[in-house]
C-alpha cells in the first residue's frame, strides 16, 4: 500500500512537471528572516502553518479562497512560517497561490511538494522559498536515488532543505544528511493513518544535534505540549488551521501552547 500511495505523488509530480507546473516566469526574493533562529528564540510555539485546500486523506478542507488573505491571517495569530502547497493533483495546490503569498508576506516560506526533480528546485528558488520539503522514504525505497546530491542542489540554490521521516530508520537515515530541519510526520503514508506518538517512538533515546518540527495531526495546545515534551522544537500544522472559521484565533491559541 505505501508503494502505492508513495507511487501515486511521485507519478503526480512528475505530471505535473510534464504539465509544466513548474515554468514560472518570476524571480522573487526569500525572506530575510531565519527560520531556524526564530524557533531557538521563540518563547511561545514555534508554527509552521500551512496553506492547503485539499489533501489525500481528507479530500477537500476548505473552499479555495484568496492565499494571501488567509497567510496574513496565520500572521496574525502568531504563525511564525508559511508551508504552501504547490502540488495542483490531490491538494489542489499552485506556484501561483505560492508566489500570490510571497508578494504579501516577509516571513519563511516552505514550498510543499513532493520534490523529485531539480526542476521543482529551480522553481521554489524563482518563486521565493526559503525551504524546500525533501522526503526521506523516496530514496530509502529507491523512486528517487542520491538524496545527498539533491540535498545539495537545493542548498546550491540558496534553499534550506525540511527533510520529512516517519520512522526511526528513515530518521537516522536522515541525520546522516545535511538537511537543516528534520520533520516527523505522523502520519503513515501506508495507510493515511495519524499517530502522534510517532514522534515520541521517533525521538526515543535521541540526543539533540538538529531542529526537529513534529507534523500533522496536530489539533489542541496538549498536543503541542505533548510533542515538546518528547522533544519538537516547532511544528507544522495545516488541516485544524485551515478548517477554522476563525484562522486568527485558532493560530493564537495554539501558539500560546506555551
Amino acid at each position: 500500500m505505501a508503494e502505492n500511495i508513495l507511487k501515486k505523488l511521485v507519478n503526480n509530480s512528475q505530471l505535473a512537471i510534464d504539465d509544466g507546473v513548474y515554468d514560472v516566469d518570476v524571480n522573487l526574493q526569500k525572506s530575510d528572516q531565519d527560520f531556524q533562529q526564530i524557533i531557538k528564540s521563540n518563547h511561545h510555539a514555534t508554527l509552521l502553518t500551512e496553506v492547503k485546500f485539499s489533501s489525500p486523506s481528507l479530500g477537500k478542507i476548505r473552499t479555495i479562497g484568496n492565499p494571501s488573505t488567509i497567510a496574513k491571517q496565520m500572521i496574525e495569530g502568531g504563525s511564525k512560517a508559511l508551508s504552501v502547497l504547490t502540488q495542483p493533483h490531490l491538494f489542489n495546490g499552485s506556484p501561483d497561490y505560492f508566489i500570490q503569498v510571497r508578494k504579501s508576506v516577509d516571513v519563511p516560506l516552505l514550498m510543499k511538494d513532493i520534490m523529485i526533480d531539480h526542476v521543482q528546485i529551480d522553481a521554489a528558488k524563482k518563486i521565493g522559498a526559503d525551504y524546500m520539503l525533501v522526503i526521506q522514504s523516496l530514496f530509502d525505497q529507491k523512486f528517487l536515488n542520491d538524496i545527498d546530491d539533491f540535498i545539495a542542489y537545493g542548498h546550491k540554490q540558496g534553499l534550506n532543505v525540511l527533510l520529512e521521516v516517519h520512522t526511526k530508520e528513515e530518521f537516522q537515515n536522515a541525520l546522516k544528511t545535511d538537511a537543516d530541519i528534520i520533520g516527523i510526520n505522523n502520519r503513515n503514508l501506508d495507510t493515511l493513518d495519524i499517530d502522534l506518538k510517532t514522534t515520541e517512538l521517533v525521538l526515543s533515546g535521541y540526543e539533540k544535534s538538529r531542529i526537529i518540527l513534529s507534523e500533522s495531526g496536530i489539533n489542541t495546545p496538549n498536543d503541542i505540549q505533548y510533542l515538546k515534551k518528547c522533544g519538537a522544537d516547532a511544528f507544522l500544522i495545516g488541516s485544524s488551521i485551515m478548517k477554522s472559521d476563525n484562522i486568527v484565533e485558532q493560530v493564537r491559541k495554539l501558539v500560546n501552547s506555551y
